[in-house]
């Protein structure tokens, strides 16, 4: 029987109140004062629950949001650090255009929850293209491909469906290794396909750059170390490097 366990502890947790109580009544022989006691304890029970459901269940709730959402920026961490970065690092590379949000996009250790903000609503207004050839293509064509399994795994995480830019960035970018991946010879497509395929790769550029400045005010927040790496490896920052100068 389904929760048969939960009754049979209702019903011990009931008989053995109901045997102190005859205990109390036999030693003291004072009804009034006993059903005065059960009364009051019965009329506060009301205030337990109310703390309990609507106190410590949303200090419960918001603590379990908070280890969701750590679980979820570590999964986008993953995502990053195996193939966000250097995706994004090699598309921004063929952006005809890229010099008008490089600078927004050089990021700091003295920037502020407000300074993240205000750049990513600055970028969500830049035009994405790419002037990538057929040979360029078939670069990030490899290099996609190389990492398709990792992204399928990431797409059957249930805990993306939380956060649906991240998710909506994923199939940008899973759409693009497709479209690559069903086409055998890249040096031989009319320039129409090239275009249509250029345009996949700006709607992956858009989303990679916008949820990279979510990620790196998480880090910047959370994680000073990790962001210190995040600064050193910038994408959009030509003289960035790992290396502690």
């Amino acid at each position: 029987m389904k929760n048969s366990w939960e009754i049979k502890i209702a019903l011990v947790l009931i008989t053995a109140s109901a045997i102190v109580y005859a205990i109390h009544y036999m030693i003291f022989h004072d009804f009034y004062n006993l059903a005065y006691y059960f009364v009051s304890n019965i009329a506060f029970l009301f205030i337990e629950v109310l703390i309990v459901s609507m106190v410590i269940d949303r200090v419960l709730s918001q603590r379990e949001r908070e280890e969701r959402s750590e679980k979820l920026n570590m999964v986008i961490g993953a995502f990053y650090s195996v193939l966000g970065t250097e995706l994004l690092t090699y598309i921004s590379d063929h952006d005809p255009k890229v010099d008008r949000i490089s600078r927004e996009m050089k990021i700091s250790d003295k920037w502020t929850d407000e300074e993240f903000k205000n750049v990513r609503k600055k970028i969500s207004k830049h035009t994405y293209s790419s002037n990538m050839n057929a040979a360029d293509l078939s670069h990030l064509r490899d290099l996609l491909s190389d990492k398709r399994d990792f992204m399928v795994r990431l797409l059957e995480n249930p805990m993306l469906l939380e956060n649906e830019s991240f998710t909506e960035l994923l199939r940008a970018v899973f759409h693009l290794t497709e479209e690559l991946s069903a086409r055998k010879d890249i040096s031989s497509l009319p320039s129409t396909d090239v275009d249509h395929l250029l345009k996949d790769v700006a709607r992956a550029y858009g989303k990679l750059a916008d949820q990279w400045i979510v990620y790196m005010g998480h880090l910047k927040k959370y994680y000073p170390y990790l962001y210190s790496l995040a600064i050193r490896t910038n994408p959009f920052d030509e003289k960035a490097s790992p290396i502690v100068r």
